[in-house]
């Protein structure tokens, strides 16, 4: 597919250098290997502090330096300093798959003019609070809406609509089942 496509950037996106990311891992399957962890530190009362010092690609370690604050609103014991964790889930969602839809209207060489992901979703706080064991601690179900809108067709978006639900890890994850495995080290 890249091989359609101009080597100037759409979108922002250099498609130069994505096609030779894409020849690398085809060529060595190994370089498509990513590593993603974080460390949350709790700052009193509902507050984290979430910190990025890197991450792995190819067996290597590229550094990074970010922070992520997460607080409750009022109402749920917190000082609403930040958003919540269910809030920055659908937001890891919503960046998530808005990677997916501005790289595959890029490769099809459709410029973009907007994109919005709308995304909601309600749950009952008596299975987070233990009040009920008939009731989930999370979601049933969670709703979300793309708005794109650029110089491509219906048929376009949709087949990248398709495409994104395929192949993004953040779809991928809250639409199914992940195995977490967890560990206590009291100290």
């Amino acid at each position: 597919m890249l091989d359609t496509v101009k080597n100037a950037p759409v979108n922002g996106l250099d498609l130069a250098a994505l096609g030779e990311v894409i020849e690398a891992i085809q060529a060595d399957s190994s370089k498509g290997i990513v590593g993603f962890d974080v460390v949350t530190r709790w700052k009193g009362q509902t507050r984290s502090e979430t910190t990025v010092t890197g991450f792995n690609i190819a067996g290597e370690r590229v550094q990074r330096s970010h922070k992520i604050v997460a607080d409750e609103p009022f109402e749920l014991l917190g000082a609403d300093t930040a958003p919540n964790p269910q809030e920055l889930l659908m937001a890891a969602f919503n960046a998530c798959i808005t990677v997916g839809y501005v790289a595959g209207a890029s490769l099809k060489g459709i410029n973009l003019d907007s994109l919005e992901i709308r995304t909601k979703g309600e749950l009952d706080l008596r299975g987070f609070l233990g009040l009920s064991d008939d009731v989930a601690p999370g979601y049933q179900n969670v709703d979300y809406e793309v708005v794109i809108k650029g110089d491509g067709s219906a048929a376009d978006f949709e087949e990248i609509h398709q495409t994104v639900m395929k192949t993004s890890p953040n779809y991928f994850n809250m639409s199914r089942p992940i195995k977490m495995n967890g560990t206590l080290s009291v100290g």
